[in-house]
């Protein structure tokens, strides 16, 4: 899957998660696309069985991707903790920029930034 497309599999999670229905003008406006252009791409995950479209336009991840979210929003919640550790930005931008960052961070930056954050939050727990 192409980078790009983790970022609408990541969003219609999230929106699910907040208590949305979501359909594609929820999505085009919550990532800044057009419409057509959200359009086209739903109905490339639909065929690549990562999306379905139920009744009424609303959008529902099939397992295989909400594999595919759970696994991104894993990774953008180690990159907004990363940020706020070390940029002391708050929790809102870190996960804006979180969201952002993460189609381009390699596995090895991942992992470097998974085993900092372990590291912090097990010296946190230390002294509380």
């Amino acid at each position: 899957m192409q980078l790009s497309g983790k970022v609408y599999l990541g969003t219609i999670y999230r929106l699910k998660k907040q208590g949305g229905r979501v359909r594609s003008v929820e999505l085009a406006r919550e990532l800044g696309y057009t419409k057509p252009s959200v359009s086209r791409a739903v109905n490339n995950f639909i065929e690549d069985g990562y999306i379905i479209r139920e009744k009424g336009g609303v959008l529902s991840l099939t397992e295989k991707g909400l594999a595919e979210a759970k696994d991104l929003i894993k990774k953008q919640e180690i990159i907004a903790e990363f940020l706020v550790l070390t940029c002391g930005v708050d929790e809102k931008q870190a996960i804006y920029d979180a969201i952002r960052m993460e189609p381009g961070v390699s596995k090895k930056t991942m992992a470097g930034m998974k085993s900092f954050v372990k590291e912090v939050r097990a010296m946190q727990k230390e002294q509380q």
